[in-house]
């Protein structure tokens, strides 16, 4: 038997497998199956290949051996697989790398950077961050950012918030704390794909997100969640 369908690499290679069943059948129903396929690829090309369950009402992705089975809006680009193969075959172990001390050196903020990485470690993807006014969450958060970033776990970063005013204070912060990493805001219905770091406020995401794929972002923050 074959996969229902095979996504192709710019190498020829397979990237990314479909299963694919009737309206009238659990997505989920085609787990195993596709996992079988998976292992004849990676046999045949040394390639673990993602996985896309869907059954023309929903679509799981499976991104095997690193973050449980979940649902998303629609299927990825071939750059957005190529990202995330990337990212699974050079990410560094969290555990060996530092927050950089430049950017915050409060016990409290070391502490929190630590917790995350740690839950990333072991497959978690959503995580809630609470600390009081005048603490450093945004600067946390860019350190945070700059350590997913240096462990080449993340490549694309958006930033949310409720305020224009918050937004233009964390595209500063950013510029500050990370100068050599592009960043741009998205406004007025335009996202600039050269840059690594979009923020933005929600009104403004609302134009734009319908007009990105589902794995445009390898992490959203969103501020005062």
């Amino acid at each position: 038997e074959f996969a229902d369908y095979a996504l192709m690499a710019s190498d020829g290679k397979p990237l990314a497998i479909v299963e694919a069943k009737s309206t009238n059948r659990d997505a989920l129903a085609g787990q195993r199956q596709a996992s079988d396929y998976a292992d004849r690829i990676r046999e045949i090309y040394d390639v673990d290949p993602f996985i896309f369950l869907a059954n023309g009402r929903e679509i799981w992705f499976w991104d095997r051996g690193r973050y449980p089975l979940r649902k998303v809006s629609g299927f990825f680009t071939r750059d957005d697989l190529e990202r995330l193969g990337f990212q699974r075959k050079h990410r560094l172990d969290l555990a060996t790398i530092n927050p950089n001390g430049q950017i915050i050196d409060r016990p409290y903020q070391l502490e929190a950077i630590r917790s995350v990485a740690e839950k990333m470690t072991a497959g978690h993807r959503r995580f809630l961050m609470v600390m009081a006014t005048g603490t450093g969450k945004t600067r946390t958060t860019i350190a945070l950012v700059d350590l997913l970033m240096r462990a080449r776990w993340i490549h694309r970063v958006l930033f949310l918030a409720d305020r224009r005013e918050l937004v233009q204070q964390a595209l500063g912060d950013f510029k500050e704390y990370m100068p050599n990493v592009t960043r741009a805001r998205v406004e007025q219905g335009e996202v600039d794909d050269t840059a690594r770091i979009h923020v933005a406020t929600y009104p403004s995401m609302m134009q734009v997100y319908q007009g990105l794929s589902s794995g445009y972002y390898d992490l959203i923050i969103a501020d005062e969640s």
